[in-house]
């Protein structure tokens, strides 16, 4: 073999053997999803309460309403900037993790400590896609896999911080997961909507029965609609793993979350980042988790 033909041959790597720069793109890419995943989790409960104070003047007919239709509100406008001080952020200090290592932490204007959650949830990025692309490839399969993962890394933060799981996410993620399973896996996509019809409907019937025993809310409707999604993309016959593996995790998280914070004791705890814990588990190590929880069931 010629010097140029060996050179022809490594540059036509195939892309479902990724090599160190198809790792680096992975990994900066999930790092710019994180930080807009960072300005979802954020805006969407605002804007969401911002529409229902919007519709209730509406019915009100409150003179509040205009101060409402001065100051828009979504997921690209105004531009990113400190929660605090409201200055907006320049380009350089937003960039995807290495902003926030630059500053410190801290915001360049005010000096006003920014939050953890930010680099982390940009970190979590990067890593699901770098394990997406670890058992999938670089496939169009993969794509929709760190979709989903992407969407539940949102959903567990929202929930983690305001208890709600908006619909403008669960329900796309649900409608995706059976788009998938036409995709990629025709012949399972009775499973998938049995799976969707399933985990709305136990979720439910656990809610109901908890309320009628006790006359408290164990849970959101929210966190239906997410086990609703999960069934969709992974069939039904994941559902006793999933609830297994979130109220596993969340019993023992609960007990030590209200251990080391006692002015949480007896406060309800969101029930949606578990959930999307175990979504995860299951999408990224798919047939093994089933096997292994088989092998384990009496």
């Amino acid at each position: 073999m010629t010097l140029r033909q060996q050179r022809k041959k490594e540059l036509n790597v195939p892309l479902n053997s990724p090599n160190v720069l198809l790792w680096g793109l992975t990994a900066v890419l999930g790092l710019c999803i994180g930080s807009f995943l960072n300005v979802v989790i954020y805006r969407l409960p605002k804007m969401m309460a911002h529409e229902w104070q919007k519709q209730a003047h509406e019915t009100l007919g409150s003179a509040m309403l205009e101060q409402h239709t001065k100051a828009p509100l979504n997921l690209l406008r105004p531009p990113s900037r400190c929660p605090d001080c409201h200055t907006p952020i320049a380009w350089h200090d937003n960039l995807p993790l290495l902003g926030w290592l630059k500053r410190r932490g801290r915001c360049a204007h005010c000096g006003q400590q920014i939050s953890l959650h930010y680099p982390l949830v940009e970190l979590a990025s990067a890593l699901i896609a770098l394990a997406t692309l670890a058992v999938y490839g670089a496939t169009l399969q993969s794509l929709f896999i760190a979709g989903a993962c992407f969407t539940l890394l949102a959903l567990a933060v929202i929930d983690a911080r305001t208890q709600l799981l908006p619909d403008t996410l669960t329900l796309p993620l649900l409608w995706a997961g059976l788009l998938y399973q036409v995709t990629f896996h025709p012949s399972a996509l009775d499973d998938a909507v049995i799976g969707a019809m399933l985990g709305y409907l136990l979720l439910w019937s656990l809610y109901w029965l908890f309320k009628l025993a006790t006359g408290k809310e164990g849970m959101g409707y929210g966190d239906f609609k997410l086990l609703a999604a999960l069934g969709a993309w992974l069939g039904w016959q994941y559902l006793p793993t999933l609830l297994l593996i979130s109220a596993g995790i969340g019993a023992v998280a609960g007990v030590l979350i209200q251990h080391l914070s006692p002015e949480l004791r007896g406060k309800p705890l969101p029930f949606g980042p578990w959930l999307a814990l175990a979504g995860w588990l299951a999408l990224l190590t798919s047939t093994p988790l089933l096997t292994l929880f088989a092998r384990i069931s009496p």
